[in-house]
């Protein structure tokens, strides 16, 4: 039976692994205690048009939704390149969108993702981002560090954003990276039979106006 089992486990353990949603991982490493204090033009955040898309899979599938930008700024720097900025995300927001039309399902979901399985939102009802480091930028884009607050833990983050709008009224961005959400102390495994991947895909569509 023990012969068994350990290779069972092994092949579960692997697809875990394996089935992570696809898209680059942001570079993590601890919070920075330093902030930037830049100077330039600040532009509000749009949270109509703002949203932070997400995707988390498992071995038999994957699940998508949506979570709110609520508020925050950004800082254009005055050769029109991204300087600072941060915003703040409302967990409570968190919604599915794959499983519309099962309302029982989708409800269910929502609330586990809400649950101290997962984001703790109870507790933790705001999540943080707050920009750090802005390298090789240009009026198309940068390498961005920041801190990320989930569940009340801070990890700094690293990924790049694409600019896709810059002007003296609006500024809009999108940004496309994995994080592993067990370093923000998500560690609900999932069924035996249908473990969760460690890595969540967050799509962020970031607007703003000055």
């Amino acid at each position: 039976m023990k012969k068994l089992a350990l290779p069972v486990l092994c092949v579960a353990f692997l697809a875990a692994c394996t089935n992570n949603p696809k898209g680059d991982k942001a570079h993590t490493t601890d919070e920075i205690s330093d902030t930037i204090n830049v100077l330039g033009n600040t532009y509000n955040i749009n949270a109509e048009h703002s949203v932070v898309r997400w995707t988390g899979s498992k071995v038999t599938g994957s699940h998508t939704g949506t979570v709110k930008i609520q508020s925050g700024h950004i800082v254009i720097s005055d050769d029109n390149k991204l300087a600072g900025g941060d915003f703040t995300i409302d967990m409570h927001s968190i919604l599915n969108e794959d499983l519309q039309g099962n309302d029982e399902y989708k409800n269910k979901l929502e609330n586990h993702l809400k649950s101290d399985d997962f984001f703790a939102v109870e507790a933790n009802p705001i999540s943080t981002f707050k920009i750090t480091e802005v390298k090789d930028a240009t009026p198309q884009g940068a390498q961005v560090s920041g801190n990320l607050t989930l569940r009340g833990v801070t990890k700094n983050i690293s990924f790049p954003v694409e600019i896709t709008s810059n002007t003296d009224k609006a500024f809009t961005a999108n940004a496309d990276f994995n994080i592993n959400r067990k370093d923000w102390g998500v560690q609900y495994e999932g069924m035996k039979d249908d473990l969760i991947a460690d890595e969540i895909n967050f799509k962020i569509t970031l607007s703003a106006d000055k």
